[in-house]
């Protein structure tokens, strides 16, 4: 396990970094961490912000004992990173996001498989078939930056972005895939849309992905996916 470095990140917040690079393993570690902080709980925490390598900890200063909040913060994640005993108390919720993959629904199918030397159900079958774990929620609210995606499926972002893209986009970034949860400008490679509504303000949990979820893309077809789409 990597030794986390300390940054204080303004007056209130406290970085803790695991590395600089993107990686399973090192996320993973972030993730362990904001689940033993929520198990926790302490009167002092306000706030987690996962990203691929760090875990930003928000915190309330007047709730910490007088003197170096950041460093008191920075105590107890190393009392919580080096106790055995302290584990996360849940489990991470697994999502199967049906797509229906190709045609208008993504229009960079063909020549992403092209690209890559395979056939579009070929690329379809390595695309949906790794598990994969939101490693961070970024972009827009409710887009999750998905770890898992198969090496040699990689393709450099478009060029030239989109001005739009629509709502439930599932596209390849690099070496990252990804859900458009809202219609929005983009330059990700588009697969395929899922019927599944990512983020809902009138929802109690708006973003139906949450950082260390994991997902599993199930294909579908066109007439399953409107009506998916049609049902409440």
């Amino acid at each position: 396990m990597s030794t986390p470095h300390f940054e204080p990140l303004g007056d209130d917040a406290l970085l803790v970094r695991f590395g600089e690079r993107i990686g399973a393993d090192t996320n993973a570690q972030v993730h362990r961490l904001a689940a033993r902080l929520r198990d926790r709980s302490p009167s002092w925490l306000r706030d987690l912000v996962p990203a691929y390598a760090s875990l930003a900890v928000f915190f309330d200063a007047d709730r910490l004992p007088n003197g170096d909040a950041h460093a008191a913060v920075g105590d107890t994640v190393t009392a919580l990173l080096s106790d055995p005993s302290s584990r996360p108390s849940a489990d991470s919720v697994l999502h199967e996001v049906p797509v229906c993959y190709g045609g208008e629904y993504g229009e960079d199918l063909v020549e992403a498989a092209q690209a890559l030397g395979l056939d579009a159900g070929t690329l379809i079958a390595r695309h949906s078939g790794p598990l994969y774990t939101v490693a961070m929620i970024g972009f827009a609210p409710g887009f999750p930056y998905l770890l898992g995606l198969d090496s040699a499926l990689a393709l450099p972002r478009l060029a030239t972005p989109r001005t739009r893209v629509p709502a439930g986009s599932v596209a390849i970034g690099g070496a990252q895939a990804g859900i458009y949860p809202r219609a929005s400008p983009g330059g990700w490679r588009l697969l395929g849309r899922t019927p599944r509504v990512l983020f809902d303000v009138a929802r109690a949990q708006p973003a139906l992905l949450q950082p260390g979820d994991r997902v599993r893309f199930v294909p579908i077809d066109e007439a399953t996916f409107r009506d998916m789409a049609g049902s409440p």
